[in-house]
């Protein structure tokens, strides 16, 4: 009985940092739908979120709301600057050349954050509760519990906003096609603009949270890679793959930790997810929803 509430216990908790990762995820998809470009970046703009809010709260006494909505609006200008300064004169480039340069803004972005607040662990502040809930024989840290709340009530809020918003009409069009769209006089500069806007968001938040999980420092940024087979697994142009893919990487990682550290001495968990993603990659190489494209000769 006691190995069944130990199951409960790293589902809830996977699943908990399974949401998070499936916003994270969301970013990657909303870029990816928009451009065709991979942002290998999507890690580094979760860490700086997770170190902007800590530093208000930290160093300028900001309270929580406060600073979560200061975070927020930061994210939105990094992401215009960062769109408007380096991606949009890359517009007709070939896709790789974009890809590269997300892959230097991730390095930029991780060394300023060392340079600034060097690479030690700091702990958040005390924001959720700390007693934990007992529910049965299972135990689970409040944290894990607000964090699944949060992740959840930020991804409804989102597919609310691209099922009825006009905006988030326009970016499904421009994701379907962009010629279509801008016959239909859809900005699709705009469209580009706001998807990473809705990224740096996303990943924000998602820093926060695990930020008050596990503490921050630069290995934050490394969230990114672990999201990638969430993405994978759910398709790269499927928003409610994303969001199931995040889940089900989020589970399997807790499980791995909780069962298969112990037997090989630890490790497991931060591989698990990769191997999923070979896995995936070989059986299904679109993911569970993805759409696969069919070249004919």
């Amino acid at each position: 009985m006691q190995e069944i509430w130990f199951f409960l216990q790293l589902i809830i908790q996977g699943l908990a940092v399974g949401s998070v990762y499936a916003l994270v995820a969301l970013g990657f998809v909303l870029i990816y739908k928009a451009s065709s470009v991979i942002n290998f970046a999507q890690g580094e703009l979760l860490m700086v979120g997770a170190y902007v809010c800590l530093g208000l709260l930290t160093t300028f006494q900001v309270p929580f709301w406060a600073a979560f909505f200061l975070t927020m609006a930061f994210s939105v200008t990094l992401a215009l600057l960062i769109e408007r300064l380096v991606l949009r004169p890359m517009i007709g480039e070939p896709a790789i050349s974009i890809i590269m340069i997300t892959i230097g803004l991730s390095l930029v972005l991780k060394s300023s954050i060392a340079a600034i607040w060097g690479v030690e662990i700091k702990a958040f502040p005390s924001i959720f509760p700390e007693t934990p809930l007992r529910v049965g024989e299972i135990i689970v840290s409040q944290v894990y519990v607000f964090t699944f709340l949060a992740s959840m009530v930020f991804l409804v809020l989102f597919a609310l906003f691209f099922k009825y918003s006009r905006m988030g009409i326009a970016m499904r069009a421009t994701a379907n096609s962009n010629q279509v769209a801008l016959s239909m006089g859809i900005s699709v500069k705009k469209v580009f603009a706001i998807s990473w806007c809705v990224a740096a968001v996303v990943s924000a938040v998602g820093g926060i949270l695990i930020g008050n999980i596990n503490g921050v420092n630069i290995t934050l940024s490394s969230v990114g890679l672990k999201v990638f087979p969430a993405v994978i697994l759910g398709g790269l142009d499927s928003i409610p793959g994303a969001v199931l893919g995040g889940l089900i990487i989020g589970v399997l990682e807790n499980l791995s930790g909780g069962y298969l550290d112990q037997l090989f001495g630890g490790g497991v968990k931060e591989v698990a997810p990769f191997v999923v993603l070979v896995i995936i990659l070989m059986v299904k190489p679109y993911g569970l929803f993805g759409t696969e494209e069919i070249e004919r000769v």
